[in-house]
């Protein structure tokens, strides 16, 4: 079974917004720590893929719409 890039696109978006939601809940201590610093770029990571797999979804759509 494959999965469907529009439904791995949401994942990653939401597990990006829950890193998000953890790192400003961590940041009470102080901002530039390092456990901070490490959830915001694995925020970072998965809204980037969210972000490619909503363009490749999109991508395949019109692919399978031309043929």
């Amino acid at each position: 079974m494959r999965a469907r890039p529009g439904a791995l696109a949401a994942f990653y978006f939401a597990m990006g917004i829950l890193f998000t939601v953890i790192a400003v809940n961590s940041g009470s201590e102080g901002i530039w720590n390092f456990p901070t610093i490490v959830l915001m770029l694995i925020a970072t990571f998965d809204f980037a893929v969210a972000i490619r797999m909503f363009r490749f979804g999109l991508k395949l759509k019109k692919s399978a719409q031309k043929k």
